[in-house]
């Protein structure tokens, strides 16, 4: 089983700083890629960053965080953090830590996710 601890959000200002962390405990499954998707209220989770577990540690960022987050990882992708610059009041949302398993023969993908972690940016 994939496990997934996220750590790191809180309350901050409109313009401050948070600082993303996530624990990951894959031993034995093959990890295509890890990253961090969050979910405000009752809306669709949404795809925030994710990052390749292969040597080009390869990112992806939605658009709306482009040049204020930035998603890091590891050498072996058992830690992945997302660092959060400028942030708006329209960042609040509940974080999550995700990591995509490729199985080993019919290579199907399956999304594990953390417990998440609250990130309320105040106005």
């Amino acid at each position: 089983q994939v496990q997934l601890v996220e750590s790191g959000g809180g309350v901050v200002q409109a313009g401050g700083s948070l600082r993303l962390s996530c624990e990951i405990d894959a031993s034995h499954f093959i990890i295509e890629a890890v990253g961090w998707y969050r979910q405000a209220s009752e809306d669709q989770r949404d795809l925030v960053a994710t990052i390749t577990t292969d040597k080009s540690a390869t990112p992806t960022y939605t658009e709306s965080v482009k040049g204020r987050f930035t998603i890091s990882r590891d050498r072996y992708a058992k830690q992945v953090f997302l660092q959060m610059d400028n942030l708006k009041p329209e960042d609040t949302a509940i974080y999550y830590c995700n990591a995509r398993r490729v199985a080993r023969t019919t290579f199907a993908r399956t999304d594990y996710w953390g417990q998440g972690t609250q990130v309320t940016v105040l106005s």
